[in-house]
């Protein structure tokens, strides 16, 4: 709630707590709608005078991450427990609560209320440290009462305020393959920009596990404790399964979600299980072995191949046996594959030199492409 003090400057009242560190910098914790923090906190964006001084630390906005965090916020009922961490002015004023301390209390806070103000000027009592695209977003979501936690120490030093932001934010993000593994586990809404990595992660789960799927054992996740046989690292095969969604003329695309249609995953996997039981049949001597003997399961051979199943598993037809149709297209171009020896000649490229990166990926994925002309679609032609 909203009050003002004798000078007749609106202060904002929150119910608080507070605690010391450092050399006895007041630190507060407390809850407010989300849409009344950039009532009293400002962003400090990066920015140089035209003496070449530097001033602020927040990066530019990220308009398109702040979209997909209200488009989270607005789905409803959602948890959102992030804390926003700013740095506030001393201005503030906290007022401890009386009465008797609950037995067994720490003592490493104390309650109270904390009264912020709002200059009538503009002048804002706080900057953002870490939390400057959710505060956007929290701002503009259509509850404007969701309450967003919020933790703040008393500086007005602008190189504290820069060293915080920078410890923040120096922590290593998750590991993608980590959150590729999570993700299927998540049984909530999710942010726009997860939210599409969740049905490839689920599909490749399956691979790893089925005992119909020529993958099982194979694949490497982030919570094996023993990898054992695995050779195929999880993230290529996302990569795999993820671009075959998105493409318009990727072979699991008619089975994306959609206005009308939830995404049809038991079709996916039977295109997926079809193919690659076809390569592991076609290449026996290649299948199975670890990248350093085999480029058919490093990454770069796996996204390649992917590539390669758009092709193949486009002119199945529905009805089809679709893991003959793969064995047979695949039968033709196996004698000209260089997996575990020799050089593929129309790229010049010796069979382990083709290395993790985009450009020997797109390298070998047109390989294979013309190879599947020349062989497969001359046939298809006769």
């Amino acid at each position: 709630m909203s009050r003002q003090r004798a000078d007749r400057t609106p202060m904002l009242a929150v119910r608080a707590l507070r605690t010391r560190q450092a050399d006895e910098i007041d630190v507060y914790s407390f809850f407010v709608p989300g849409a009344d923090l950039l009532r009293f906190a400002e962003i400090s964006r990066i920015h140089r005078n035209s003496d070449g001084s530097l001033h602020g630390f927040q990066r530019k906005q990220i308009r398109n991450h702040v979209r997909s965090i209200i488009e989270f916020l607005d789905q409803g009922s959602v948890l959102f427990p992030n804390a926003i961490i700013l740095a506030i002015s001393p201005q503030v004023v906290f007022t401890q609560s009386r009465g008797s301390k609950p037995e067994g209390d720490v003592g490493a806070s104390q309650a109270g209320t904390l009264r912020i103000p709002i200059p009538a000027d503009g002048a804002k009592a706080a900057w953002i440290v870490d939390g400057q695209q959710r505060s956007i977003a929290l701002a503009e979501a259509r509850d404007k009462s969701f309450p967003v936690p919020v933790v703040a120490f008393v500086s007005e030093d602008l190189a504290v305020h820069r060293e915080q932001f920078i410890l923040v934010n120096k922590a290593r993000p998750l590991p993608p393959r980590l959150i590729n593994e999570l993700l299927p586990e998540v049984d909530t809404h999710l942010p726009r920009d997860l939210a599409p990595r969740r049905i490839p992660s689920a599909i490749v789960n399956l691979l790893a596990t089925v005992p119909e799927s020529p993958f099982r054992g194979l694949i490497s996740r982030m919570s094996d404790e023993n990898a054992g046989a695995t050779v195929v690292v999880d993230t290529a095969l996302v990569r795999a399964v993820r671009n075959s969604i998105n493409s318009p003329l990727g072979a699991l695309a008619p089975y994306k979600a959609s206005s009308s249609q939830e995404a049809d995953c038991t079709a996916m996997m039977r295109v997926l299980l079809a193919f690659w039981s076809a390569v592991a049949d076609v290449f026996p001597e290649a299948w199975g072995k670890p990248p350093t003997q085999s480029r058919l399961m490093h990454s770069a051979g796996i996204e390649a191949m992917g590539y390669l199943m758009d092709r193949v598993m486009a002119r199945a037809a529905t009805e089809s046996d679709m893991r003959r149709h793969a064995l047979e297209a695949l039968s033709r171009i196996a004698p000209y594959c260089c997996w575990t020896s020799g050089r593929w000649p129309d790229i010049d490229r010796d069979w382990n030199d083709i290395q993790n990166v985009g450009r020997d990926i797109r390298l070998l994925s047109e390989q294979l492409a013309r190879l599947d002309h020349a062989y497969s679609m001359a046939r298809v032609a006769q």
